[in-house]
């Protein structure tokens, strides 16, 4: 099994450009999204760890903005329970597509976890800086305070990008297409 790897800024299209592969995605961002709707453990455990900030089930992301952006420190208690779950639901996707050539992970802090394996192909989403921040702005639930305080989690964009196998730009537009199929004819020389 291949196992590409997409990263990139917070709002670069990461989730986009993974889908354009046409192989099985893993997209942590929606599997924590269900976590936060559906699983009442998890619930639980955040409200313990953030009594003032959580009230009720399921989890509503303006209590946890609001937590984070109260203290910086109970973004790493949130982490430090969502993070196991996820890499837990990543093993189980990996495992029930064990018989794909390919698979695609979409995990934002992919490297900063150390969830990628050195035989992982990394790809960088690289996009304007004007339009990712024109883009995210445009999110029902956009911060900017909240966005701020997620990138100091990430490494330097120059750093993701050394460690990348490949960079695909991202204009966002129709040539994304193009430049992801270049990706894999690249791969498959």
């Amino acid at each position: 099994m291949i196992r590409f790897a997409v990263i990139g800024e917070i709002g670069s299209g990461k989730s986009y450009v993974a889908k354009q592969f046409g192989h099985p995605v893993f997209n942590a961002d929606l599997e924590v999204a269900k976590i936060y709707k559906k699983d009442k453990k998890c619930f639980l455990k955040i409200k313990k760890a953030l009594p003032s900030y959580i009230s009720s089930f399921p989890i509503r992301k303006s209590e946890l903005f609001r937590a984070i952006i109260s203290n910086k420190s109970n973004l790493k208690k949130i982490i430090k329970i969502i993070h196991p779950k996820i890499r837990k639901k990543m093993n189980s996707f990996i495992k029930k597509n064990k018989n794909k050539r390919i698979v695609v992970l979409d995990i934002p802090l992919l490297i900063e976890n150390k969830i990628n394996k050195k035989s992982d192909i990394l790809i960088f989403v690289d996009a304007p800086k004007k339009e990712i921040n024109r883009r995210l702005k445009k999110r029902k639930d956009f911060n900017l305070k909240i966005v701020n305080i997620l990138k100091k989690f990430q490494l330097p964009v120059e750093v993701k990008k050394r460690k990348s196998d490949f960079i695909i730009k991202n204009n966002f537009n129709k040539s994304i297409k193009k430049n992801v199929k270049k990706v894999i004819g690249e791969i498959f020389k």
